[in-house]
C-alpha cells in the first residue's frame, strides 16, 4: 500500500513539465487527501486541499465504486451514494458530496455503466 500511495506525487510529477502544471499538478498531487486530514500524500485537511481536487476525489470514489474490481462487484446506486453521504465531512468535502448526489439525482451526471456518447460540437 505504501506504493500504491506514491501514485499521487507520481502523476503530479508527470504533468510538471507540461503548461497546465500549475493548474494540474496540485489537484493531481491532492486528489488521495482527505477532509479530516487523514489522507495522503501531504495530509492536507478542509479548504487547504484545492477545490478541484476535493470535486475529483468525489468523482473518482464514485467510479471506483459503481464499477467492477477484481476484489468485489460494483455497487449498486443506493449503496454508493449511502457511502459519499456516510463519508461526507470526513472523507470528503460535504459541499461537494452533496452537489455530486444532487447532481446524479437530476440526471446530470452518467449512471453507473451507461455510456456516453461522445459529439463534436
Amino acid at each position: 500500500f505504501l506504493e500504491v500511495k506514491r501514485h499521487p506525487d507520481i502523476g503530479a510529477d508527470i504533468v510538471q513539465s507540461m503548461r497546465f502544471a500549475p493548474i494540474v499538478s496540485p489537484i493531481v498531487r491532492s486528489h488521495h487527501e482527505r477532509w479530516d486530514g487523514r489522507g495522503y500524500p501531504q495530509g492536507l485537511a478542509g479548504e487547504r486541499i484545492p477545490l478541484a481536487a476535493r470535486i475529483i476525489a468525489v468523482a473518482d470514489s464514485w467510479d471506483a465504486m459503481t464499477t467492477d474490481r477484481p476484489y468485489r462487484p460494483a455497487l449498486d446506486h443506493a449503496e454508493a451514494v449511502s457511502r459519499l453521504r456516510a463519508g461526507a465531512g470526513s472523507q470528503w468535502d460535504r459541499t461537494v458530496v452533496d452537489v455530486f448526489v444532487d447532481l446524479l439525482a437530476h440526471g446530470e451526471l452518467p449512471q453507473p455503466g451507461a455510456r456516453q456518447s461522445r459529439e463534436v460540437a
